[in-house]
């Protein structure tokens, strides 16, 4: 048995203290131990957890294993290692620096590999003045690799998500999310490309504008937003949202904006297995404030570099439609869980989803 305690030292810019054992057994050597960091750089986090094997390919003048048109990470897990030793170790991270556009404030988390099995149960992040909260398994036994996440993220504030935001500044809005995925693969890419589940969103009492979807890099939702509002910031009241997951193909259960101008439905599937959108926007004004967009929008191709434009199909009221077929019940109950107060202010996001779990289409008045 060998000990390390009570130990300081550095990684990168980060501190890292603790105490850990290494015991010489068998079946397996068994890692234990605990690790803080109380100023904890993320860029210094990606060696522990092995994040940064693209950037030391290029360092040595190789290329990177990841395809210039994926965006799902590639990289194969080398889970034949996980079998060579247990560990349980716990790591705290106190306070993470991080730039504006990743509002991580600070992690916990308890590691356990077993027998090829590993697991982050749980894992937890202080973000944005909220939590996100993770249960992550992977059984490295089997081949290839499964994988399970569950995520529940709850009180994200949009005015820490987006700090340089002027509108967002005074809103009390928050995000709410949970997130239920299996799948199988060796890589993360794998992992979602075979992944069954469902997604939930919810937003309420915020802002957008193309000036938000360019802080956020999202160049076709620039366009959306510009071709439904122009450029000035709209008030959202509620944006709902609920995916279901099957084999890597996540489908718009529901999925809706509620602004003061407009309803925006959106449906479609985003295909984790061959990264490809075909999404299509159909807004439904509340009034004359809405630009006259007399056909829906789509957003179409690859996650990368997805394209946009106008449908050649006339507008339909979307909305009503819906309510007739019975297809917003179900999935608006469910969002209802996500529904907690914000700064003391009622969510707006209650009403709007009520009158959908009642069968009712939000009232619309056409151009």
């Amino acid at each position: 048995m060998f000990r390390y305690e009570g130990f300081n030292g550095t990684i990168g810019a980060s501190d890292i203290h603790g105490n850990l054992s290494y015991v010489a057994s068998q079946p397996r050597p068994k890692l234990s131990g605990s690790l803080l960091s109380n100023q904890l750089l993320f860029a210094d986090l990606a060696p522990l957890i092995g994040a940064d094997s693209n950037a030391k390919q290029k360092a040595r003048g190789g290329e990177s294993k990841q395809p210039a048109d994926k965006v799902l990470p590639v990289e194969e897990f080398k889970t034949e290692r996980w079998r060579d030793m247990d560990a349980d170790v716990e790591f705290t991270g106190k306070r993470i620096v991080h730039s504006e556009k990743m509002p991580f404030s600070d992690l916990y988390t308890h590691l356990l590999l077993t027998d090829g099995v590993l697991s982050l149960e749980p894992l937890r992040f202080g973000v944005a003045g909220g939590k996100l909260d993770a249960q992550i398994r992977l059984n490295g036994q089997t081949e290839p690799l499964e994988g399970k996440a569950k995520l529940t993220a709850r009180g994200f504030k949009l005015k820490q998500l987006f700090p340089t935001f002027e509108p967002m500044k005074t809103s009390f809005g928050e995000l709410n999310g949970d997130a239920d995925i299996t799948g199988r693969g060796n890589s993360v890419a794998k992992l979602l490309g075979s992944a069954n589940g469902n997604l939930k969103m919810l937003i309420n009492d915020g802002a957008i504008s193309r000036e938000l979807m360019e802080l956020a890099g999202l160049n076709v939702g620039n366009y959306v937003v510009g071709r439904i509002f122009g450029d000035k910031e709209v008030k959202i009241n509620c944006a709902a949202a609920d995916f279901n997951i099957r084999s890597g193909l996540a489908t718009t259960r529901l999925f809706v904006f509620d602004t003061e101008n407009a309803i925006i439905y959106i449906d479609g599937t985003a295909n984790m297995a061959t990264e490809q959108l075909d999404l299509t926007i159909t807004p439904e004004s509340k009034g004359w404030r809405l630009i006259s967009l007399r056909s829906p929008l789509y957003v179409r191709g690859k996650f990368i570099k997805p394209d946009a434009g106008v449908k050649t199909v006339p507008l339909l009221l979307r909305g009503a439609g819906m309510v007739a077929l019975g297809v917003i019940a179900a999935p608006a109950a469910g969002l209802l869980a996500l529904v907690a107060p914000s700064g003391g202010e009622p969510n707006q996001c209650a009403p709007l989803l009520e009158q959908m779990k009642a069968g009712k289409a939000p009232k619309t008045v056409k151009n």
